[in-house]
């Protein structure tokens, strides 16, 4: 049967992905293959009501095929390495060892397709005296050294949501391993496994600490150092109305527009790279800052080098001129949400096809495999698709 045209806007546009159904993470490194341009196809259980991942609308399933395939079943599992025949990439999220009981670990994938890239997405990694164990975010990116620095001092330490060890420590940092094998692949002819963990990401995105704590620029404990809400020049402050502005005056110049922002007088204000005067002046600042509303400020520092932005919330930042005008967000299926990224001036990506309902490409992406109505048919009766 000839196959459909199923190529797509995108600098990866004719890549084939195969994604083996997982929590975020791996989800997320697919879409961002798929924002790119890439064929994916997720692989989900082929009992819809079994499987608890995921929600209607999700962005982290836009922009590609779905189909329902019970993998504990050896002809399922079959399906399955006749698709990695055609493909490029596979990503699976599962605990060390679950793919290989499956059927569709690296041995069996690359002995159907050798120039496969095998991309692997835990929390604590593939070895290792943790990586049978279970986790999240924030146990991942505890012990990668990227949780302990976000906080005020004295206080605990603050999850940054699930951003660092999920999504930039995992999800991306998976991403980018993928395409680095595919880049190798085009010297070698030949597939790798990328072993991507969220430890290993996490304290990656730590790198630059590292360099300030040897360099003595980050002396201090958690909350008393230039980058971490230490410095009355960078951290937020509360409005008159209640909402929040971010300031980032760190250098001279800036410094000196954030100064004349708020009215005050260089001449008796103290040097703002002296930590001894951090606690006066961020009382000085504070109130200054206090006189104002948010969108006051953010006028008055609109056209200056004051470093002063308004502090929106996820759902503000879509309707901001700025993010507007840049297309930051995108609406889709009726969901407003981040828009593919970076940009690309030859090779833009489209706008992501809406979610599909689990399983529903099942029909097409099989047929295209070569099976016919009444081998479908059958599997559907033996409960191997849905």
């Amino acid at each position: 049967m000839e196959r459909k045209n199923r190529m797509k806007a995108g600098p990866l546009r004719g890549l084939k992905v195969i994604e083996l159904a997982g929590l975020a993470p791996a989800p997320f490194a697919c879409t961002i293959l798929a924002d790119l341009g890439a064929d994916v196809i997720r692989v989900d259980r082929a009992t819809p009501g079994e499987d608890v991942l995921g929600f209607p609308y999700d962005p982290l399933m836009r922009g590609r095929r779905t189909i329902g395939v019970n993998t504990k079943s050896a002809e399922g599992v079959e399906l399955v390495l006749r698709l990695v025949e055609q493909a490029d990439v596979l990503v699976e999220g599962f605990r060390p060892g679950v793919a290989e009981r499956m059927g569709l670990g690296p041995a069996e994938v690359h002995a159907r397709n050798p120039r496969v890239v095998y991309g692997r997405m835990t929390g604590w990694g593939q070895d290792g005296p943790l990586a049978p164990s279970a986790g999240h975010d924030i146990n991942y990116i505890g012990l990668a050294g990227a949780l302990e620095p976000v906080g005020r001092a004295g206080e605990r330490p603050v999850p940054p949501l699930n951003l660092v060890g999920d999504f930039g420590g995992g999800g991306l940092f998976l991403a980018m391993g993928v395409l680095a094998a595919l880049y190798e692949r085009t010297s070698s002819g030949q597939g790798q496994v990328v072993d991507a963990s969220m430890v290993d990401g996490a304290a990656l995105l730590t790198t630059h600490l590292h360099g300030l704590r040897a360099s003595g620029v980050w002396p201090g404990e958690r909350g008393e150092n230039m980058l971490d809400g230490g410095a009355p020049f960078y951290d937020t402050y509360e409005t008159a109305d209640g909402k929040y502005v971010a300031v980032g005056a760190i250098e001279m110049r800036f410094w000196a527009a954030l100064v004349s922002v708020l009215d005050l007088e260089a001449e008796n204000l103290p040097f703002h790279l002296d930590q001894n005067e951090w606690p006066r002046l961020r009382e000085i600042v504070a109130e200054a800052i206090g006189k104002y509303t948010r969108d006051e400020l953010v006028a008055r520092a609109e056209g200056t080098d004051a470093c002063l932005t308004p502090v929106l919330s996820p759902w503000e930042a879509a309707e901001h001129p700025h993010n507007a005008e840049r297309g930051t967000f995108v609406e889709v299926g009726g969901v407003v949400q981040p828009a593919p990224g970076p940009k690309f001036d030859r090779t833009p990506p489209a706008t992501p096809e809406p979610p599909h309902e689990k399983g529903a490409d099942t029909t097409e992406v099989l047929a295209e495999l070569g099976l016919d109505p009444g081998e479908l048919a059958s599997l559907r009766t033996e409960g191997v698709i849905n």
